[in-house]
């Protein structure tokens, strides 16, 4: 008889069996450096919509170890969720140190980080263990979408445990890729590791491999939205010059309260208008309600001012 929810056996060729008689070289899959990158970055957005103190996300390593050691290195110290990767036919990890849960709770319920923090070695609340849910769904919401620019797939959480005996989703002897994730929130730091058997990613290894750096990024559609928004406040300062003249030092020693400048333009000449210092169009100066109007009409082209000006040449 089998334990209920273990895995069954399956059998594999002996392509798959040598590949993990070894861990792979995460180097030779750039592309997972750029899945989890993006999903610390997303998880950091996430979590400060859950609380005023504000939560800061980032990778701290990522690694190619056996299940065994990972799950031992967490024995009574951590809780983990146990998911199914669909179409992958295979489980993944998520897994939260005990420490981090207590600040997440603390935090999420309206603590300022003036306490000592929770240190004892105690199981998880009832309460506690839903938080705990919240953040894994939270990171693996973000991680499908991160994975979904290299294969389609969904993530959903089959149980939660507390013992890493209970928490096997391959054979303790096989190699796996853990990437740990540092949550800094109310001044104190707690580890989140996601595990995910190398024997998931054998099929999609050939697609991770591409190295992505040289290609043209996705926008993402919020930071884009957000920056025209931001750009479109910017003040920038316009003004209209009739007429440019040049002077000598002599000419500005001689100026004196009263004196008149006679300019060449008139009220059909046309009229520059620049925004800070920098030439925009040519406009037709008019009147209208008692105040100076301008009608633009047309753009001036820089670089031909530019040499129209090295010239000597008269403005167009």
């Amino acid at each position: 008889m089998t334990r209920a929810g273990a895995q069954p056996s399956v059998r594999r060729d002996g392509p798959e069996r040598l590949l993990d008689s070894g861990g792979v070289s995460i180097e030779r899959m750039p592309m997972l450096h750029v899945i989890f990158d993006r999903m610390a970055t997303q998880c950091s957005e996430s979590l400060r919509q859950l609380s005023t103190a504000p939560a800061f996300v980032s990778m701290s390593g990522m690694r190619t170890e056996r299940v065994g050691h990972i799950l031992e290195s967490y024995e009574g110290r951590a809780i983990v969720a146990v998911h199914q990767a669909q179409p992958w036919d295979a489980r993944i990890m998520f897994g939260a140190e005990n420490k981090l849960i207590f600040t997440l709770a603390e935090a999420l319920f309206g603590g300022d980080g003036s306490e000592l923090p929770f240190a004892e070695n105690r199981a998880l609340t009832n309460i506690e263990m839903r938080v705990a849910q919240k953040i894994f769904d939270i990171f693996a919401r973000t991680l499908q979408a991160s994975f979904s620019t290299v294969i389609e797939t969904r993530f959903k959480m089959e149980r939660l445990e507390s013992r890493m005996d209970f928490a096997v989703i391959a054979p303790r002897n096989n190699f796996a890729v853990v990437a740990t994730v540092n949550i800094r929130v109310l001044g104190r730091s707690g580890e989140l590791f996601v595990m995910i058997p190398q024997s998931a990613l054998t099929p999609i290894r050939q697609t991770l491999s591409r190295d992505l750096s040289n290609e043209v990024a996705t926008p993402d559609p919020f930071w884009v939205k957000q920056i025209h928004s931001e750009v479109g406040r910017a003040a920038v300062t316009v003004r209209a010059v009739i007429e440019e003249q040049g002077f000598t030092l002599a000419d500005i020693a001689d100026l004196q309260v009263g004196k008149v400048l006679p300019l060449q333009a008139t009220a059909r000449s046309r009229v520059k208008l620049e925004g800070n210092s920098e030439p925009l169009f040519w406009c037709q100066l008019g009147q209208a309600e008692g105040k100076y109007t301008l009608r633009i009409e047309e753009a001036i082209d820089a670089k031909q001012e530019f040499m129209d000006d090295l010239l000597g040449r008269p403005a167009r």
